[in-house]
């Protein structure tokens, strides 16, 4: 798992949709880290730092979209965010309701179809119905799907899928020798989203942290070394050639390419 080049070495040429140096990867998912070392690099407040990521969110999503990538998943805010200071989750919710308020036009516009995951029950009900809006709003486009994990932890998906299976197995409706992983997979939170080709995570971490593990399984996993803020094209660029440097064999021994 290498890191990627930066975003300054990147292809002179960019990607173009389909193009037959790079088969353009179906599912790009993302982790948007490093907003608020970002911030206190340049003296700054750490929500400007999120506030600047927002707008790098915009232009990856637009990028993405003219790549041709079919799907974008963003770890917009975990589970465990909660633990941070109330005043920073108050800016992170202020984001998310103009987000939803200034962009979502655009991106229903667009023809981007939101999708969310994670859980809801315990959130206040004005961000249940932001979120909603989103996916009802755009529930008809058959452009890029973008999937916002919002709440999210992967450990807890896989509880509740299976959770699920475990009230079937107890009502008498599926035998537990039956349950099987495509079992559970279909118990996920958007169990029709195909699993990412390739996990970018920002910031020079290099670590999961709770996001997709279930679905990351075969994907490739590309660290790169810039913050947040400062991802744009070029960056997802290299990523993808980065991606395309790996071999995919899936467990087995035949080197699978593309998407």
């Amino acid at each position: 798992m290498s890191n990627a080049a930066s975003s300054t070495e990147a292809a002179n040429e960019p990607l173009q949709a389909g193009s037959d140096s790079f088969a353009i990867p179906r599912h790009v998912a993302i982790i948007m880290d490093g907003n608020g070392r970002w911030a206190a690099a340049r003296g700054l407040p750490r929500v400007e730092g999120h506030r600047r990521g927002v707008e790098a969110l915009r232009k990856t999503v637009r990028a993405a979209a003219d790549l041709g990538i079919s799907y974008v998943t963003i770890f917009s805010f975990s589970s465990e965010n909660w633990t941070r200071p109330a005043s920073e989750i108050k800016d992170l919710l202020g984001l998310l309701r103009r987000f939803v308020r200034n962009d979502l036009a655009d991106l229903h516009k667009s023809n981007v179809r939101v999708r969310i995951i994670g859980e809801r029950d315990d959130l206040d009900r004005d961000i249940r119905l932001m979120l909603e809006e989103a996916e009802d709003l755009t529930r008809n486009n058959d452009g890029l799907t973008l999937v916002v994990a919002f709440n999210y932890g992967a450990r807890q998906e896989i509880a509740r899928a299976a959770r699920r299976l475990a009230y079937e197995v107890a009502a008498g409706r599926l035998a537990a020798d039956a349950v099987t992983p495509e079992l559970l997979t279909r118990q996920l939170d958007a169990s029709d989203v195909p699993d990412p080709d390739v996990i970018i995570r920002t910031s020079g971490e290099q670590r999961l942290s709770n996001f997709l593990l279930w679905q990351a399984a075969y994907s490739e996993l590309v660290f790169v070394p810039i913050n947040w803020p400062d991802f744009d094209r070029s960056a997802l660029e290299a990523a993808i050639a980065e991606y395309h440097r790996r071999e995919r064999r899936f467990g087995g021994l035949i080197a699978q390419t593309g998407s």
